[in-house]
């Protein structure tokens, strides 16, 4: 009586929920086919709640025993077609396989599987939801959904017909759905499969890791102990290819068991939903009181964000052009897919490895989810290994870039990498996506594939100058303020964005605080040495970087002309006659993206010309770096010109920039298109 009411809840909720009317239509398609079935499949939508509502018995052989249940909608579906004569050639009830797709599990822990505690529950054949970050996946191969055997003795009534069904559940390998030692239940003769009957769907094997996972690829990990194991989620059919490598995903499925070449806990995907990101709710009390103090001017609440960002690391006021294009760098990260042209690449010359990489880049690519340290023993991009679960698959493992998507990806000292994988990496920085060559024959298969996937992060690197053995070998005929690069290959600089000179002997980082700062850190480890340090802390400017990198911005009219007219005049100044222009293709898409990052790490929405003089002044001190000095001269030290102590040096600073505006537009005004080149369409 119990499993009769079950049954009449199970035909009520299909009604209601209008799943029976989509079975209607499914059993249409099989009816009108021409093709002869040996199973039948069908999904079937459940909604947890709405079943526990309607009949909480039901609800708990869902949530509880699936499999069970599937039995309960199989009988329910049969009686349906045979009743309203539905397929036409279905003989038994064993040919349906019925597949229940759940919207969501009840919001409650003991439904949860955490991928940090063990051992995971995969005895009781049940659901789980579980959050992870895909870090590897195979590509897609065949699998057996069901097969049709019958009895080998002619003689037997079991050696015809559809008695023998049989399909793949949660958990099973292939061979305990296809294999050649079943016994006819008659007559205990062998079975034998009628191959033309097998039915044949898609698979994939993924594996995830917990976001908690990640401090073991961002180099910190607070002197605890940790550990982290990957999880492996079975792809099959309809949730094939809905996973991509990097993302985070919610899944709801069944742990299970796999006993193949090794003994391994896995789960049988029912659902997949991609997690999108928590939105930063606001600022600090703090920033919002300096955001008022400082709204007078569109320079200063940036300059004072710079020079008291990681106060506890270097003392206020050293290195701050480095802070102020990292801070930009990290708002230009996106917890959204957004578009890859956002990316601000950013490559450091430095003598002062302890406090550039040990230190301040270490701290500060932790103040974003995705923030990824890439050691140098690992691979950056992705790599091919062989399924360890023996299904023929070639396993794509994710790498460092695709791992840090919407992040930052911290190479490290470029002048360690091989040949090739600097090549890899410029090829990735101008194209912004990696293509992966899966040799056919190598992996047991017949034709060569290849899969391209985008990359979506900025990357930081550095050149450790004092470490190079090609340290003393110097450029002689380098141009005024031209740096010799010549430890990497000159199109791997051009690549980035951003080219930073942050010396220990440059004016913009005076060595005496540095060393005070150190000597007092050696005495109090733990103390806040400064008021900023107190006042703006670590949690204070990783909210304020959350909020600044979610906010929509909007170019205004005079900020784009602006931005097109410094563009167009450097590239004439910057052609010649042999070597053509030696402003990038991608030199405009950097521009738009340092005027973004201003405007947004100043938390507006719309970007002003003011925010252009700052993109224009650190592009162009990239470029005297990289190639020389033009008529456009901008000094070293032009974004920060004078150390920044109290408002007064702010206002001398505010003073300075307006007059680098006019020069700016006088540079555009002589040597670029002149006004008739902005139509109303651009």
């Amino acid at each position: 009586m119990s499993n009769l009411k079950m049954k009449e809840a199970a035909l009520i909720y299909l009604d209601r929920s209008g799943g029976l009317q989509k079975f209607i239509e499914d059993c249409k398609y099989y009816n009108d086919s021409k093709q002869s079935y040996a199973v039948y499949r069908f999904n079937i939508l459940i909604n947890p709640s709405d079943v526990v509502e309607l009949d909480a018995e039901l609800g708990n052989h869902i949530l509880h025993q699936p499999l069970k249940a599937a039995q309960v909608f199989q009988s329910v579906c049969f009686i349906a077609i045979k009743t309203l004569s539905l397929i036409g050639q279905l003989q038994t009830e064993t040919q349906i396989n019925i597949v229940l797709k759940l919207t969501h599990l009840p919001p409650l822990p003991s439904y949860g599987l955490d991928l940090c505690k063990f051992p995971l529950d995969y005895t009781s054949q049940r659901f789980y939801v579980m959050q992870g970050i895909v870090i590897a996946m195979t590509t897609v191969t065949k699998y057996t959904q069901g097969a049709r055997f019958l009895c080998s003795d002619e003689a037997c009534p079991l050696s015809q017909g559809f008695q023998y069904i049989r399909v793949h559940v949660p958990g099973a390998t292939e061979s305990a759905t296809v294999r050649n030692d079943f016994l006819c239940h008659l007559c205990a003769s062998s079975l034998q499969e009628d191959r033309k009957f097998r039915v044949l769907g898609d698979k994939q094997i993924v594996e995830v890791i917990t976001a908690k996972a990640l401090c073991a690829f961002q180099g910190v990990s607070n002197n605890q102990p940790f550990r982290f194991q990957s999880l492996t989620i079975f792809l099959r059919d309809e949730s094939v290819n809905k996973m991509s490598i990097g993302n985070e995903y919610k899944i709801i499925g069944i742990p299970t068991c796999v006993k193949t070449s090794q003994t391994a806990v896995c789960v049988e995907a029912n659902s997949i939903t991609f997690c999108n990101p928590r939105v930063s709710s606001g600022i600090s009390d703090n920033f919002r009181c300096l955001l008022s103090l400082t709204s007078s001017s569109r320079w200063k609440f940036t300059a004072i964000l710079a020079n008291i960002f990681a106060s506890h690391i270097v003392p206020p006021g050293t290195y701050n052009l480095l802070k102020l294009c990292l801070l930009m760098s990290l708002v230009q990260t996106s917890d959204r897919n957004k578009e890859v042209e956002d990316c601000l690449d950013i490559l450091i010359i430095t003598n002062d490895t302890l406090l550039v990489d040990s230190r301040l880049l270490k701290f500060t690519i932790n103040l974003v989810p995705r923030g990824i340290h890439h050691p140098v023993s690992s691979e950056i991009f992705p790599t091919l290994a062989r399924n360890k679960y023996g299904t023929g698959a070639v396993s794509i493992q994710a790498g460092s870039a695709l791992l840090a998507k919407g992040g930052i990806c911290f190479t490290g000292d470029l002048s360690l990498h091989k040949k090739d994988k600097l090549e890899q990496l410029q090829s990735v920085l101008e194209s912004r996506t990696i293509t992966v060559y899966i040799p056919g024959k190598k992996f047991g298969d017949d034709i060569d594939q290849q899969m391209t996937f985008p990359v979506q992060c900025s990357f930081w690197s550095f050149i450790d100058m004092d470490s190079s053995p090609k340290r003393n070998v110097q450029k002689t005929n380098t141009l005024i303020g031209q740096m010799d690069c010549s430890l990497i290959p000159a199109n791997l600089v051009e690549a980035f964005g951003l080219l930073i000179n942050c010396n220990e002997s440059s004016p913009c980082n005076p060595l005496l605080p540095t060393v005070q700062h150190t000597l007092k850190k050696a005495i109090d480890p733990e103390g806040l040495l400064y008021v900023a340090s107190k006042q703006f802390t670590t949690e204070d400017f990783g909210k304020l970087l959350a909020f600044a990198k979610n906010l929509h911005v909007e170019f205004s009219l005079e900020a784009e002309r602006m931005i097109h007219g410094y563009y167009l005049a450097n590239r004439r100044i910057r052609t010649g006659s042999i070597c053509g222009s030696t402003l990038s293709a991608s030199a405009l898409k950097y521009l738009v993206s340092l005027s973004e990052a201003h405007a947004r790490l100043n938390l507006r929405n719309k970007v002003l010309k003011e925010d252009v003089l700052i993109a224009t002044l650190l592009f162009e001190t990239s470029l005297t770096l990289k190639y020389g000095a033009t008529v456009f001269c901008v000094a070293p030290n032009a974004v920060f010109p004078f150390e920044l102590y109290n408002e007064e040096y702010l206002e001398q600073r505010d003073v300075y920039l307006t007059q680098c505006q006019q020069q700016l537009q006088q540079f555009i005004a002589t040597y670029g298109p002149g006004p008739a080149i902005f139509s109303s369409d651009e």
